[in-house]
């Protein structure tokens, strides 16, 4: 891949700047705080302007994604590799090791009294980064975009969310309110994205804070019950995903380079479906976990099942029963996936009442709330929202949170799906199979195959970002909000070179 001067120098001001960062990190920085930090950032930020004009000006307008399977840090090379393995420490160290960031950490303080009258902690300087990564990256895709005014507004959306709402207004509230307690303060999050508003240490702030808690607590309501479904009716998830989300945002901006990576496979769209719906689910128990001990006054233990000698008989008849239906079904050649998964379940939920009617416990089936907050924020907020989906950019692709673990995104695709009037129309006789637009869809949709059809695009997980859009050279495709009626119907109406023809 040719890299012409311009581009060198920007790579080396972004390289210095980042050095800085990474010898605080290591512990080799330890003083000068204000100044390292201000130069870093100003290295870093001039390397990342100087290369974007370096890669895009002096060229036609038009997106180019010129040698991307060729480049070894967006085609999964040795670059790519180095990048995510180094993301993925910094992650680790972020969720369960922060006393070894220290000297990173303390590097943030002179912006921290500054913005918070207080020391930085792992959160502010995850904070201020993510923050720098999305308005200088978005600076960048902005200036690649510049030809497609959607891209160029939405992008402008994201930054001032992220910059404005999740950044500056909370730590400017924490700074001149004297607060009870910590609760969020970040209006755009919602739960169940937002899933530790119901701890009780934040129900506790709010309800201590008068108007300011009732009103963060009001609004995370309204919010989830009402501006949610009715905007997704009328402009599907990316009016939140594409426009104000700040793990899309990042994903927009910072992982611009890696969204050709994400898989197209059917075996792909079949983990994605089973395990975003999973952790709905998930999030749903966890947040009943959190608010039924709070209300009720204790932290309790969840018994499904409490064991009786007569209740263990009639269960197991039960289920050995249903379990003999269904190898039964199996046997005679309906040899369907549910009914082997099904009939796995039901022999597990005998074996597990065996082993506590047998090993003399009492309760079986019991979780204590708190273990059940514990392994959502382990397996879900942390490891896989933080370490896999962002240090795995590199490898996956950059929705990969977006598109397999966030609730959020799960709930609106339901709504989009299904009660929605958004849609992507395609306009299958101008198609010639480029291919452009399934390459470019971070979702991992294969768009290509919808528009050979003429059929409208109508899935749960598009976020509506329009890059498939954006980058198909014949403008076969547009996101529109339309009638729900025939939105799932192919397009009526052809247009070729010949005039407008009917589809049939």
């Amino acid at each position: 891949m040719h890299t012409n001067r311009v581009q060198k120098f920007g790579l080396f001001l972004g390289a210095a700047g980042f050095s800085i960062f990474v010898l605080a990190w290591t512990g080799v920085i330890t003083g000068a705080h204000t100044l390292f930090l201000w130069l870093s950032f100003s290295l870093m930020a001039a390397g990342i302007l100087i290369n974007t004009y370096g890669l895009y000006g002096g060229h036609t307008r038009g997106i180019k994604n010129n040698h991307v399977w060729f480049n070894t840090l967006t085609g999964r090379g040795l670059l790519g590799w180095v990048s995510g393995i180094v993301l993925t420490l910094f992650y680790i160290q972020l969720y369960w090791f922060a006393d070894s960031l220290s000297g990173l950490i303390s590097m943030f303080d002179p912006l921290s009294y500054l913005l918070t009258g207080g020391k930085a902690s792992q959160w502010f300087l995850y904070g201020t980064v993510y923050t720098f990564l999305i308005f200088f990256l978005g600076i960048k895709f902005i200036y690649k975009y510049r030809h497609n005014r959607y891209q160029v507004i939405r992008t402008i959306s994201v930054i001032i969310f992220q910059v404005l709402f999740a950044y500056a207004i909370p730590h400017i509230l924490e700074a001149f309110n004297d607060y009870q307690g910590y609760f969020g303060k970040d209006l755009k999050q919602i739960w169940p994205l937002n899933y530790y508003i119901t701890e009780s240490y934040q129900l506790d702030a709010m309800s201590q804070n008068g108007v300011s808690g009732t009103f963060y607590f009001f609004w995370g309501l309204i919010l989830f019950l009402i501006v949610t479904p009715v905007f997704t009716y009328f402009y599907g998830k990316r009016w939140y995903c594409s426009w104000v989300c700040g793990c899309g945002g990042l994903a927009e901006t910072a992982g611009d380079s890696f969204r050709q990576l994400s898989s197209k496979t059917r075996s792909s769209w079949q983990i994605e479906r089973w395990v975003v719906h999973s952790v709905m689910v998930f999030v749903l128990l966890m947040t009943v976990a959190s608010l039924w001990p709070y209300f009720s006054g204790k932290d309790y233990k969840l018994s499904f099942i409490t064991i009786t000698t007569p209740m263990f008989f009639y269960s197991m008849i039960f289920l050995l029963v249903l379990s003999a239906i269904g190898g039964g079904l199996l046997y005679w050649k309906r040899r369907h996936p549910l009914l082997l998964v099904g009939t796995i379940i039901l022999l597990l939920i005998a074996g597990a009442l065996s082993f506590g009617y047998f090993g003399g416990v009492k309760d079986i089936f019991s979780v204590n709330s708190r273990s059940i907050k514990k392994v959502y924020g382990f397996l879900v907020g942390s490891a896989f929202a933080g370490v896999i989906g962002v240090g795995f950019y590199p490898l996956l692709g950059n929705r990969v949170w977006c598109r397999f673990g966030c609730p959020m995104a799960g709930y609106m695709g339901i709504i989009q799906r299904f009660k929605s009037k958004f849609r992507i129309t395609t306009n299958g006789a101008q198609c010639i199979s480029c291919g452009n637009c399934s390459t470019y869809c971070e979702q991992g949709i294969d768009v290509r195959a919808y528009a050979q059809k003429g059929e409208n695009i109508v899935r749960a997980s598009c976020v509506g970002c329009g890059v498939c859009s954006a980058v198909c050279p014949r403008g076969v495709l547009k996101l529109e909000n339309g009638p729900e009626e025939g939105r799932f119907d192919s397009n009526p109406l052809l247009i070729t070179k010949d005039g407008v023809k009917l589809n049939s």
